[in-house]
């Protein structure tokens, strides 16, 4: 099993910049992929970001509309996987997931891939 916990949420005003940790424990050898989604109230939960876990080469992937303010990155010292959000907008209020993926081939951006995920973290943006 692995165990996916979410920290760094709160509520901020639009322009700010906030970290996302994803601290990762448990058999850890057994994914590949780590993963960030995020669910806005009343809108189906969609992909942010993934990265390689563990020995696994492989590309990171962004949703392209977020790519240049979201930063995917892995802190091998914590063992956690961050998700760096700069200039939050209103429209990035949602509840932020970090989900790993044991399942070898190219990075996945469909939560149905995913086989663990954690409980989430709340990111309210302020205008």
């Amino acid at each position: 099993q692995v165990q996916l916990v979410e920290s760094g949420g709160g509520l901020v005003q639009a322009g700010a910049s906030l970290r996302l940790s994803c601290e990762v424990s448990g058999s850890t050898v057994t994914i590949y992929r780590v993963a960030w989604f995020r669910q806005a109230p009343g809108n189906d939960r969609e992909f942010v970001a993934v990265m390689p876990w563990g020995r696994v080469e492989g590309n990171t992937r962004y949703l392209d509309s977020l790519k240049g303010r979201f930063t995917i990155s892995k802190d091998n010292a914590k063992n956690t996987v961050d998700l760096q959000i700069s200039t939050l907008e209103p429209e990035d209020t949602a509840v932020y997931y970090c989900a790993a993926d044991r399942g070898l081939g190219p990075p996945s951006t469909t939560q149905s891939d995913y086989d663990y995920w954690g409980q989430g973290t709340q990111v309210t943006v302020s205008s």
